[in-house]
């Protein structure tokens, strides 16, 4: 499932820091972006910026004023001029790798990876979405599940609660991010397998679709309501 596909797909997991060197060589190349060899990690970066380097596909090594263990420099074919050190932040939407964005300081970059991953690790994890998002038979089966004087239990990894007041629904889902991984992991089986046995216990196809798309995005609370607005990319039934 594409990131991009998924309307709820929101805040980003595994925020982390990478420090790469900005570097120039040929005059009519672009900058490249590299790390800085293992071997040379523990380098301040006023002795990595404005230093001549030796680098390749996945390193770069400074080669002036350090030294370079044998056979080492032999990896690395091209040389040039480390004009920056770069912190870019780096993060993942549904397992997508994305660049958020670029710092010029460790400190500047641990900042932004504090505003943006709180202490739940995810901006939002409730969401309030129109009930156009069901189809008429969809909602009515809703109505049906929560009249129930007590209660009900699906064991289907979701649980549904009333909201009398705005006549919206809500579900709470279980085990998120519904993906094959985790469910393996907390299941014992793969998403399809839960899937089928929603689909066997009589929840409406549309609404195994929408609870699929907001569990991957790992929501924990879903509702459904009137009065609420449309969400962008979400299949509408009715206006």
């Amino acid at each position: 499932m594409l990131a991009a596909s998924n309307p709820f797909a929101g805040g980003y997991d595994n925020l982390h820091i990478e420090r790469l060197l900005q570097i120039t060589y040929e005059d009519d190349c672009p900058p490249c972006f590299r790390p800085v060899h293992d071997s040379q990690a523990h380098l301040p970066d006023d002795e990595l910026q404005l230093f001549p380097c030796l680098f390749n596909d996945d390193f770069a090594l400074i080669s002036e004023g350090q030294s370079i263990s044998e056979g080492l420099d032999d990896r690395c074919q091209s040389t040039g001029l480390v004009r920056q050190v770069i912190y870019a932040v780096m993060g993942e939407v549904l397992s997508e790798r994305h660049h958020v964005g670029d710092l010029y300081s460790l400190e500047e970059a641990q900042a932004m990876v504090h505003r943006l991953n709180f202490e739940t690790g995810h901006y939002s994890r409730a969401w309030e979405i129109s009930t156009a998002h069901l189809p008429d038979e969809a909602m009515l089966c809703l109505e049906a599940w929560v009249s129930h004087s007590a209660p009900r239990q699906t064991g289907l990894l979701f649980e549904l609660f009333t909201l009398p007041d705005c006549g919206g629904i809500g579900c709470k889902l279980i085990g998120t991010p519904w993906t094959d991984d985790n469910l393996q992991n907390i299941e014992g089986q793969p998403y399809s397998s839960l899937k089928q046995e929603q689909l066997d216990a009589g929840t409406p196809e549309a609404l195994v679709e929408v609870l699929y798309l907001a569990a991957l995005a790992d929501v924990r609370l879903l509702i459904f309501d009137p009065d609420a607005a449309v969400l962008d990319g979400l299949a509408i039934f009715y206006e």
